[in-house]
């Protein structure tokens, strides 16, 4: 099949190209677009992608820092802004992929990928997309669930807040293959606390349903308690309420119900080596 490629050099130019062709692609990083089209699953004819800086630059404002979705993993891990987020980045593959995988190619990873966007999501990051509704910011929650809602949207950046502190972010990934498996599951959370009591703790799973969810009946259980065994079994007692994990060649959907209780306990107990 011939593939057609265009280069653009303006974001936006590039995402009105995407939305006027419903089999065009967007290229970033690859380790998507490549894939399908290597292994001859490509479901598109033409491919769009952009040489504009913009779309890789990373932002700090004050507490918010703006993410270009073209930025790569690499990228990620070299920006000392974003320190809390090298556990996550670092969960992406090898250096070679981690080269190229961009934060918004991260989005768009079906499970049990996606481990960066799990990341994201427990940040209460936003979503602002390109092209004839620049400047539109969409929760993170609510992009993902309608991703393959069959829309062209190009993602131009990703807003974060910074955690609360160094200690209120946690990310944990599990794999059965070490350093660079594929995830049983991952867990990333962000617990402030006052008092000695957690605050508007959110979080979020990976590999536990099609796209990273939150997980409200936790963040509920959490809220007010202490960071200890007593302050976390409610949470731990709801931690697989809402999940639909698939079974696949890494693990069963019966046994990532399983195994996440002791995986989210780890986390909020700060026990966080990988698994």
């Amino acid at each position: 099949m011939t593939v057609t490629v265009r280069t653009y050099g303006q974001l936006n130019d590039a995402a009105s190209a995407l939305s006027a062709e419903r089999n065009a692609a967007f290229l970033a990083g690859g380790t998507l677009v490549m894939r399908a089209l290597n292994e001859g699953t490509a479901a598109f004819s033409s491919i769009v992608r952009t040489d504009d800086t913009a779309f890789r630059a990373i932002r700090p404002a004050g507490a918010t820092i703006e993410i270009g979705a073209g930025a790569t993993m690499s990228d990620i891990l070299a920006n000392r802004d974003l320190a809390f987020l090298h556990p996550a980045a670092r969960a992406v593959g090898g250096p070679a992929i981690r080269n190229m995988a961009t934060v918004g190619g991260n989005l768009f990873a079906e499970s049990p990928y996606g481990d960066f966007a799990t990341a994201l999501l427990a940040l209460d990051a936003t979503a602002a997309i390109a092209g004839t509704m620049s400047g539109r910011e969409i929760p993170l929650d609510e992009f993902l669930k309608n991703r393959n809602a069959g829309t062209h949207n190009l993602v131009s950046h990703i807003s974060v807040v910074r955690p609360a502190s160094a200690e209120a972010f946690r990310f944990l990934k599990v794999s059965r293959v070490h350093p660079r498996g594929i995830s049983v599951l991952s867990i990333a959370a962000h617990l402030p606390l006052g008092s000695g009591r957690i605050q508007d703790a959110r979080v979020a799973y990976g590999a536990m349903a099609p796209t990273p969810i939150r997980v409200p009946a936790v963040e509920r259980a959490l809220e007010g308690k202490s960071l200890d065994e007593a302050g976390i079994a409610s949470a731990i007692a709801v931690a697989s309420e809402g999940t639909m994990p698939a079974s696949d060649a890494i693990a069963s959907d019966w046994y990532r119900h399983e195994v996440v209780p002791v995986h989210l306990k780890r986390l909020l107990l700060g026990e966080t080596g990988q698994g």
